[in-house]
C-alpha cells in the first residue's frame, strides 16, 4: 500500500504519495535528468518503459533500440477499411562490440523535437531528431561499427573519398551512409557490414526516390546535423522551432502536412521548402524544408463563456424550463458517490454548464443553488478530504496521480500511470473556472490548487514540479493520452474533443483569474489541437491523406496512434459509429463550434453515422450528440429529436442540448 506523507510541508497543494505502480525512471534516464520532471506521454516513451526495446516511429523512420544496438526501418504501409498502419522491418541495425553486456541504453537528453540515446557499452550515441531524413550516430573512441540487415545486402559502393557509401538491399531499398571522415566499410557476409576502427559522425538515410536529384539533396545536406531541438511559443498562436546544428552547411528537415500549412508566415522568409523532396508517412507526405528556425502560426479561436453567436430571446423560455428542472435534480449525495476522477469531472462540469447557460438566458435565480452544489462537490477533491479518491503528488516522474491510481494501474483509466490526465483535469478546470468567475473570493481561495491541476498537464516553462506540456506534442501539434505504457504503435489519443476541452478550460481559467498568460497559452494550444483534429481525425469523403478503402468506410478516426489509425474505440467496436461521433464531440460547449466549423464535413459525418442509429439498443446519450451535430445545419429537425430523448450522457443534459440547438438557429 502506498504511503501518503501528508505531514510533510507540501509546496504542491496536494499530499505526497510513493506510488507502488510507477516504474523507476533511473533505469531509463541518465542520472543528471532524474532531478527534473520527466516526460510521461512523449514520442519516445517506449524507450523509457520496461526494457526500452520497443520501437517508436520518429518521422520518417521506425527506431528500435536493444541493449547494444539500434535498428531502423523506413516503414511500408498496410491498410484496409478498418485500419491503416505502418509496418516495421529492421532494414539496418547499427551496433558495435559490447564492452559491458546487459548494460541498457539511457536517454541522456530530450525535448519535444529530439531525444538522445546513449549506448555506453558500445561507444555509440544517437541523435534522434524528429523530421530528420537522417539518423545521426556519434561513434566515440576508435570503435568498429557493425551494420547488419534482415535483408540480403546486394552491394556496398563507396564514393571516392570513403565518406559516403551506397547500400542496396534485396528488398530494393537504397540506403546512404555518410561519415565525417573516411571510413572503411566492407561486407562481412550477405547480411552485415563491418567498419575499421572509426571515431566521428555517421549519418544514415534512405533514398526512396530513384531520381538522382533526390540523392544529390541528401548529399548536399549530409554535413549539417541537428543534435537537439527546442519548441516554444514566441507569441500567442505562434510556435517557434529551433534546432541546435553541428557540422557545416544548411540544415535539411522534413515537415508534415500541418507544418506546411502553418509555415506560410512571412517570418519564414529564410526557410526553403523543397516541394519535390518527399518521404512517405502515416500522416501524409513529409516534405523537405531547409532552415534552422521555423515559425508556425495557427488561427486564433474564439474563447467564450457563452455561445459564440448568441441565442434569440424568443427561445429563452424553453431553455429556462429545462434549466429549472435540471437544477432541481442536482444530487450532491449521488455525485459524491462517484469515485472515478473522470466520471466525477464530467458530472461537475455538466452542472457548471447549467450555471453559464443560466447566465446567458438571464435566469440567474438558479445560479446560487448550482454554485452551492459545485462548491460542495469539488471542495473535498481540492482540500484532499474526499474519502473515495483524490489527487496526490508523486516525485518519481513528478506529477499528480489519484489515490486509487497510486496502487492500481487500471484505476481511473490509468491516471496513476499518467494516462488521460488532460481529459480528467480538463473537466475539473472547467468547473473551477466557472465557480471562480461567479465567486471570485472562492476562486482566490482555491487558486493554488487550480494552478497545480492545470500545471500538471499544461506547464509552459521548465520547473521542478511538472514537465513542460505533459500531453501536448509540439511536433505533431496535438496531444497524446497513453501515459507510461508500452505500445508497439507508440502513443495514442482517442477523444480529441476532450483534449480540446482541456486547453479551452485552461483558457477560461485564465479569464476567470485575469491571467493573460494562461489565457493566451491555453488559447494557442486549443487552436493547434483543433487544427490537428480537423487534419488527422476528421476524414472527409474526398480526403487524400488516407488510403481509399479506409476513407470509404470512415468519417472519423477512432483511435489515432503514432503509427496506426483505427476505426474501433478502446471500448466500442467500429460498427458503433454513434459512439465514435460522440467521443470526438463531447463535451458540448462553445468551443465545439470552431472544432466542427466545416458544415460540409459535419453533414458527411451525420450521414455516415445515421445507419448506426437504426440498431436496437442505441444509448440515448449518444443519440443526443448525433442530434447536436445535425443541429449545426438543421436545428429544427435536431430540436424535434432532442425533445423526444429519454436520457442523456452523464456529462450532458437537456438544458445543454437546447442551449446548443437554439444557438444554431441563426
Amino acid at each position: 500500500m502506498p504511503s501518503i506523507e501528508a505531514s510533510k510541508p507540501n509546496p504542491f497543494y496536494f499530499p505526497h504519495v510513493d506510488s507502488s505502480v510507477l516504474p523507476d525512471p533511473s533505469h531509463s534516464f541518465s542520472h543528471n535528468l532524474l532531478s527534473s520532471p520527466l516526460p510521461t506521454n512523449s514520442f519516445f516513451q517506449n524507450f523509457a518503459v520496461n526494457n526500452g526495446n520497443e520501437s517508436e516511429y520518429i518521422h520518417p523512420y521506425f527506431i528500435k533500440p536493444s541493449l547494444s544496438s539500434l535498428s531502423l526501418s523506413y516503414p511500408s504501409l498496410f491498410h484496409n477499411s478498418s485500419i491503416t498502419y505502418q509496418v516495421f522491418s529492421p532494414a539496418l541495425t547499427i551496433s558495435a562490440p559490447d564492452k559491458s553486456p546487459n548494460q541498457a541504453h539511457k536517454v541522456s537528453s530530450f525535448s519535444h523535437l529530439s531525444v538522445t540515446l546513449d549506448f555506453p557499452s558500445t561507444n555509440l550515441q544517437f541523435f534522434l531528431v524528429r523530421g530528420s531524413p537522417y539518423v545521426t550516430c556519434l561513434v566515440k573512441g576508435k570503435t568498429e561499427v557493425l551494420i547488419s540487415s534482415v535483408y540480403k545486402i546486394k552491394s556496398v559502393s563507396p564514393c571516392g573519398n570513403l565518406t559516403k557509401y551506397t547500400i542496396k538491399l534485396s528488398n530494393k531499398q537504397k540506403w546512404l551512409i555518410y561519415a565525417s571522415s573516411p571510413i572503411n566499410l566492407s561486407k562481412n557476409n550477405k547480411f552485415s557490414i563491418t567498419s575499421a576502427a572509426f571515431s566521428g559522425i555517421i549519418r544514415i538515410a534512405i533514398s526512396p526516390d530513384s531520381d538522382s536529384s533526390f540523392e544529390s539533396i541528401l548529399d548536399q545536406h549530409s554535413t549539417a546535423y541537428p543534435v537537439f531541438g527546442e519548441a516554444g511559443f514566441k507569441n500567442p498562436f505562434t510556435l517557434e522551432y529551433k534546432w541546435e546544428k553541428q557540422g557545416f552547411g544548411d540544415l535539411l528537415m522534413l515537415a508534415h502536412p500541418l507544418h506546411l500549412q502553418l509555415l506560410s508566415s512571412p517570418e519564414n522568409d529564410e526557410v526553403v521548402v523543397l516541394k519535390d523532396f518527399k518521404y512517405n508517412s502515416m500522416d501524409g507526405d513529409l516534405v523537405g524544408v531547409v532552415g534552422e528556425t521555423w515559425i508556425l502560426k495557427s488561427k486564433p479561436v474564439p474563447i467564450t463563456w457563452s455561445s459564440i453567436q448568441g441565442i434569440d430571446k424568443k427561445h429563452f423560455s424553453r431553455i429556462i424550463s429545462s434549466l429549472d428542472n435540471d437544477t432541481k435534480n442536482l444530487n450532491l449525495t449521488a455525485t459524491m458517490s462517484i469515485t472515478s476522477s473522470y466520471f466525477f469531472g464530467k458530472a461537475i462540469a455538466r452542472a457548471a454548464r447549467l450555471a453559464l447557460i443560466a447566465e446567458e438566458v438571464d435566469h440567474t435565480v438558479v445560479i446560487p443553488q448550482i454554485l452551492k452544489f459545485l462548491k460542495n462537490s469539488i471542495r473535498p477533491w481540492l482540500d484532499s478530504t474526499f474519502s473515495g479518491n483524490g489527487f496526490l503528488y508523486e516525485s518519481k516522474w513528478r506529477g499528480l496521480v489519484t489515490k486509487l491510481g497510486s496502487n492500481d494501474s487500471t484505476a481511473d483509466f490509468g491516471f496513476g500511470l499518467y494516462n488521460d490526465h488532460h481529459f480528467h483535469l480538463g473537466y475539473f478546470l472547467y468547473t473551477i473556472a466557472v465557480v471562480a468567475k461567479l465567486d471570485p473570493d472562492w476562486g482566490a481561495t482555491y487558486k493554488p490548487q487550480a494552478y497545480s491541476l492545470m500545471s500538471d498537464f499544461m506547464s509552459q516553462n521548465p520547473n521542478f514540479q511538472y514537465p513542460v506540456l505533459r500531453n501536448f506534442d509540439l511536433w505533431k501539434l496535438h496531444s497524446w493520452a497513453a501515459g507510461i505504457f508500452e505500445f508497439p504503435d507508440g502513443r495514442n489519443q482517442e477523444s480529441t474533443s476532450e483534449a480540446v476541452n482541456a486547453y479551452y478550460a485552461a483558457s477560461l481559467l485564465g479569464l476567470a483569474y485575469g491571467d493573460s498568460e494562461v489565457f493566451e497559452f491555453g488559447s494557442s494550444l486549443t487552436s493547434f489541437e483543433i487544427m490537428s483534429a480537423q487534419k488527422w481525425w476528421h476524414v472527409e469523403e474526398n480526403s487524400e491523406l488516407y488510403a481509399k478503402d479506409f476513407v470509404e468506410e470512415n468519417r472519423v478516426v477512432g483511435i489515432l496512434w503514432n503509427s496506426k489509425r483505427e476505426s474501433r474505440l478502446w471500448w466500442a467496436s467500429a460498427e458503433l459509429r454513434e459512439c465514435r461521433l460522440g467521443i470526438q464531440m463531447l463535451p458540448l460547449t462553445p468551443i465545439t463550434e470552431p472544432l466542427f466549423s466545416d458544415v460540409g464535413y459535419v453533414k458527411e459525418l451525420v450521414e455516415w453515422t445515421s445507419p448506426a442509429l437504426k440498431r436496437e439498443g442505441v444509448a440515448e446519450g449518444w443519440k443526443g450528440f448525433y442530434y447536436a451535430m445535425e443541429g449545426i445545419y438543421d436545428w429544427k429537425s435536431a430540436l424535434r429529436k432532442i425533445l423526444d430523448l429519454s436520457g442523456f450522457d452523464d456529462g450532458n443534459s437537456l438544458t445543454n442540448l437546447l442551449w446548443w440547438v437554439y444557438s444554431r438557429s441563426h
